[in-house]
This record gives C-alpha cells, sequence and structure tokens, in this order.
C-alpha cells in the first residue's frame, strides 16, 4: 500500500511539474543510453522538446548551447565548465553508476579478479578510474588491466571468451544475460560503498543553461523537479518506465528494460546536496575534472 501511494504521488508530482515547465517549452539532449532514463518520462509526453543522441557526441551539445538542459557524464560537464567552454551549471546528478564486473565462470566472485586478467571499457575515463580505485581499496589486485572502446565491446568478449572477466554496464549486462544464462554481474557499487560509504559514484548529471535559469527561473525549477520525479519511477512504477524507455527507443525491448533499469541506478539528487559525492568522485582522478574540483559557481542554485 505504501509503495502504491508512493507511486501515485510521483505520478501527480509529475504531472505537476511537466505541466509548468511545458508552458515554457523548454528543451533537453540527453545520451541514447542508461541517463536518458532520467527524461524517458518527460519525453514520453512531449518527445519533441527532448533530442537524444549517440553517447560519443554528448559534449558537443554543450558547446551548440541550443537545449536548455543537457545529460551527460558529470566530469565532462564540469571539466568543460572549468575550461570557459560551457555555460551549463550542475542542477543534479541523475545516475550514480552502471558499472559491474562479470563472467560465464562458475560461481563467480569478484574475488576471482585477484590475478587474473580483466577487461575494462574506455581506457582513460573517469569510469575505468573508479573501478581501479574501488578494486584497490578492497585489496583485489588484477594481474593485467586491458581495454576496450566501449560497454558493448566488453559484452561481446563476456559472451566469446567463457574464461573471460570484464567491466561492462547495464543494460549490456541484461542483454548478455538473456544470450547466456551462465553470465554472472558483480555491481561496482558495492565496491564502491565498501570503499567510501557512497550508494554509487556521481555518474552522469542534469545540467542548466546559465542563460535559460536567469531568464525562466520558475520554469526551469519546475523542469528539474519534473525530471526529479521522472527518475523517482525508476523505483516506484517500473514497469512504465520500461514502456516509456522502449517506446523512445532509449531500450531495446520491455524484458531487457524491466531486468536493466534496477542496475542503472537512476536517481535525481539536487546539486548543493550532491556536492560532497561530486568531489569525492572527482578526487579519484582530478585530470578528468579538469585538474581540481568543480568550483562553487558550476552548481545551480534556485533562487
Amino acid at each position: 500500500m505504501k509503495k502504491f501511494l508512493c507511486a501515485v504521488l510521483s505520478m501527480l508530482l509529475l504531472l505537476s511539474c511537466t505541466a509548468l515547465a511545458e508552458e515554457a517549452v523548454l528543451t533537453a539532449a540527453a545520451p541514447n543510453g542508461a541517463p536518458a532514463l532520467a527524461l524517458a518520462m518527460l519525453a514520453i509526453e512531449k518527445p519533441e522538446n527532448f533530442t537524444f543522441v549517440a553517447a560519443e557526441t554528448i559534449s558537443a551539445e554543450f558547446a551548440k548551447q541550443e537545449a536548455d538542459f543537457i545529460i551527460a557524464p558529470l566530469n565532462a560537464g564540469a571539466k568543460l565548465y572549468k575550461m570557459g567552454k560551457s555555460t551549463y551549471k550542475l542542477a543534479g546528478v541523475v545516475s550514480w553508476g552502471n558499472l559491474f564486473f562479470a563472467s560465464q565462470k562458475e560461481g563467480f566472485q569478484v574475488e576471482d579478479i585477484n590475478g587474473a586478467t580483466i577487461t575494462i571499457f574506455g581506457e582513460n575515463t573517469i569510469n575505468a578510474s573508479v573501478v581501479k580505485y574501488a578494486l584497490e581499496q578492497n585489496g583485489i589486485v588484477p594481474d593485467r588491466i586491458e581495454y576496450l572502446a566501449s560497454a558493448v565491446n566488453t559484452q561481446s568478449l563476456l559472451l566469446a571468451d567463457a574464461s573471460a572477466i570484464v567491466v561492462t554496464a547495464e543494460p549490456a549486462l541484461t542483454a548478455a544475460k538473456i544470450k547466456n544464462p551462465a553470465v554472472t554481474g558483480y555491481a561496482l557499487n558495492e565496491l564502491y560503498k565498501a570503499a567510501t560509504g557512497y550508494d554509487g559514484y556521481t555518474q552522469a548529471a542534469l545540467f542548466v543553461k546559465a542563460d535559460t535559469a536567469d531568464a525562466q527561473p520558475e520554469a526551469v525549477k519546475a523542469f528539474i523537479q519534473a525530471v526529479a520525479a521522472s527518475c523517482e519511477t525508476a523505483s516506484t512504477d517500473l514497469e512504465a518506465l520500461a514502456t516509456a524507455a522502449v517506446t523512445l527507443e532509449i531500450l531495446p525491448n520491455q524484458k531487457v528494460a524491466m531486468a536493466a533499469i534496477p542496475g542503472c541506478a537512476i536517481r535525481f539528487v539536487g546539486a548543493l546536496e550532491a556536492k560532497e559525492q561530486v568531489e569525492a568522485t572527482a578526487n579519484i582522478d582530478l585530470v578528468q575534472f579538469g585538474g581540481a574540483v568543480p568550483a562553487d559557481d558550476f552548481y545551480y542554485v534556485a533562487e
């Protein structure tokens, strides 16, 4: 009953905030993958106001300055802002780590990484740095670390080599499990929490264009509230979010969506509330954040 009431209240809040945000016709861009789930319940109502692009091109949206809001890797937005190449400020964190260690090995446990070869995707990225940090802090020492370009690549290796240990991401992990039930995944967030006490790291975030925030403060606040309510459906109405994600082609089908969304760690936390965890992530690899933790003016504060 409590869960039902929470779902109803979240939906009412979503509808109310959406109505306010729609009046201003605010637009948003996001990478077409797990982070886009944060916008799914809004985009399904007004798809013309939302643009989903390939993950590798999302940084270009900051330079275009066309969208009022952008969802992107937090470190990318912070680095561009520090370099003076973006006026977009952090409105909130929307995803908290969708990475998993995975293998076909029978009874696979994360301790199996000790003395083994592990394949990570995205060399010289914040995700790779967090993986290595979490392993190190938990006393897990691989013999060798190799790199591939993307989670799709490590998923392919996972399925092709029964002895491989890889880092992949949702929804690629769920797709791999459907193809081969022998695949086992272990959440990176479990190791990260053991090392830091935090439930996930600041992976993807919602950014607001400074000009929009100055010109339309009430509409911006309403939109941010609507995104928060949209994120809430990941825990209160999984089926609705999964249906929206499939309709928008964020995820391939209902089966994958229902299984993968819980592992995508979609959760909205406002900019200032998330600041401590933003800095914790940044301090793992400051290079990925432009050499320093974000300055105070990077955080959007509603007037």
